[in-house]
């Protein structure tokens, strides 16, 4: 999968920068996702216009981690995994039978846009298994993206040379569109637009940059850790009252 989204969408942390990156401008004449499309034949490219792309690929699936896409009023989804509470989530969110992996994401989201009763660290902590997901609401230009506790399914993130946010579950893809400047997506991690990278196993927790060097001794972006140390302000749940914005605060 790829996925590739503009500053104003989601903002890279200067950490994944690296002094020694050779990136492209991955947005640019499409490159990245031409390159994408030259190494994936079958893959289905998704123009998100201004906002970026999506890019997804059903070669060299592994079938107990199966990639699925799908699109929702506008909410975009890419999800690879399996979900083993499934019908709990179903219940939960009042789905159907039929809804698969990806609609739950896709309404677990739209729940907590929607100012449910849930903060995002619990939205994505109850959702069970081995799984990324990477969505963009193009309603709202909001991305959000998780990896599960156990970082079962590989997904790296970095930065090309406009600073843009680039994602993929190819190193060989993430070297092409970021020289140096990608790292794997921290495990037990979720990032959204408004409040950027926060773990969901520790909440309260700040997130540590920490460099990642390469057998050259050259700075590769950094590894994301929980801060055990550096605590965030609770700024408490703002849902009481019509003029509570709590799609804000996820």
């Amino acid at each position: 999968m790829l996925a590739v989204f503009d500053k104003s969408v989601a903002k890279s942390p200067d950490a994944l920068q690296s002094p020694h990156s050779d990136s492209v401008w991955a947005l640019k004449d499409g490159i990245l996702a031409k390159h994408f499309s030259s190494v994936y034949p079958d893959s289905v490219i998704v123009n998100l216009g201004s906002a970026g792309l999506l890019a997804y690929s059903v070669e060299k699936k592994n079938p107990l981690l199966p990639r699925l896409f799908a699109v929702v009023d506008d909410i975009f989804c890419l999800f690879q995994g399996h979900i083993e509470n499934v019908a709990q989530l179903k219940q939960q969110y009042g789905l159907n039978k039929a809804a698969n992996e990806v609609i739950i994401v896709i309404e677990a989201y739209r729940t907590l846009r929607d100012r449910g009763p849930y903060p995002a660290d619990q939205v994505v902590r109850d959702i069970q298994g081995k799984f990324v997901f990477v969505l963009f609401d193009s309603s709202s230009k909001a991305a959000f993206f998780a990896s599960d506790a156990d970082g079962s399914v590989p997904l790296h993130w970095g930065t090309d040379s406009e600073g843009q946010l680039v994602l993929s579950d190819d190193v060989e893809i993430m070297k092409k569109g970021c020289g140096k400047s990608f790292a794997s997506f921290p495990k037990g991690c979720f990032f959204t637009t408004s409040g950027g990278l926060r773990s969901f196993e520790h909440p309260l927790n700040e997130l540590k940059p920490v460099p990642r060097v390469d057998s050259s001794g050259h700075v590769c972006g950094a590894n994301f850790k929980v801060d055990e140390e550096a605590r965030k302000e609770s700024s408490g749940m703002p849902r009481v009252g019509s003029a509570a914005n709590w799609s804000s605060n996820y």
